[in-house]
């Protein structure tokens, strides 16, 4: 059984966990996530915890295609009131910290621990490994090609599934080397892949199951969804939903989520399902 360590808190992966999304950014795709005051922030969080969200994962700058990026000033001073009022209101939370810099790390570190959540895996600071390693960090590694503002020219793939594999394959294996033991792998849903790509990977989801890694997926209100239903990100939770079962019917351990109270349905729903096979 799969499992994690925070800071001493032991996350379990006997049933699939829900990860909260929170973007401490004015620019992020979906509308409804933007956060930008701490009382805000911990109304959300306070409300994400009760509906059954393990980890709340904060994101002080936009991911989504094509979006620019932000110094480490910048990323700092959205992020550092929110992380300490957090800290403050809920000592036992468990946060996810969306960054690919060292420099933002160390000071979050000061609060006290948490999980990378690097969307590079460190290409864009290979300090990354040996800080993970040094301080006892759980890592979620994903596959990306290129960066947010350059991803969408690079989504060519002659089997994005194997290629993804082989990607995490080698970065997991020197994750190992550097001595990172709690790794949570992500196939990367929406980054520097199409449509397409996204639901080969969905429908093939098993095959990342040869990792000794959870297995972490993130398709909440994205772009697969609502494209191809012809709405919108904010009409996209029915389609979340859907999309989130045949993620945990695939293998997925941890959904990354925007809706934790629709998502901790669908995973009830699912573990009822499950124990009905005989």
């Amino acid at each position: 059984m799969k499992s994690i360590n925070v800071g001493g808190q032991l996350l379990v992966f006997d049933k699939p966990k829900i990860m909260g999304i929170v973007n401490i950014t004015p620019d992020s795709f979906y509308a409804e996530s933007r956060k930008i005051h701490a009382e805000e922030v911990c109304q959300i969080v306070a409300s994400m915890l009760q509906d059954g969200a393990s980890i709340i994962d904060l994101g002080a700058f936009s991911s989504r295609p094509g979006a620019e990026m932000l110094s480490v000033t910048e990323e700092l001073d959205r992020l550092m009131p929110i992380v300490s009022a957090l800290r403050d209101a809920f000592p036992e939370l468990i946060l996810s910290i969306d960054t690919y810099r060292t420099a933002v790390m160390k000071e979050v570190l000061k609060t006290g621990s948490f999980i990378i959540n690097d969307i590079t895996a460190w290409s864009q600071d290979p300090e990354l490994p040996d800080f993970a390693a040094k301080y006892k960090l759980p890592y979620i590694l994903m596959h990306m090609k290129g960066m947010p503002d350059t991803m969408k020219s690079q989504a060519e793939y002659n089997d994005v599934v194997f290629e993804v594999l082989d990607f995490l394959a080698i970065k997991l294996d020197c994750l190992k080397k550097a001595g990172v033991n709690d790794v949570i792998i992500d196939p990367g849903f929406g980054f520097a892949k199409t449509i397409e790509h996204n639901f080969q990977l969905l429908s093939r989801l098993s095959a990342f199951s040869i990792f000794d890694a959870g297995l972490l997926v993130g398709i909440s209100r994205k772009s697969m969804i609502y494209k191809t239903l012809g709405t919108t990100a904010s009409e996209a939770l029915n389609g979340s939903s859907a999309l989130h079962m045949v993620a945990l019917q695939n293998g997925a351990q941890i959904l990354r989520v925007h809706d934790v109270k629709e998502a901790k349905e669908v995973i009830e729903l699912h573990e009822a399902l499950k124990a009905s096979v005989k």
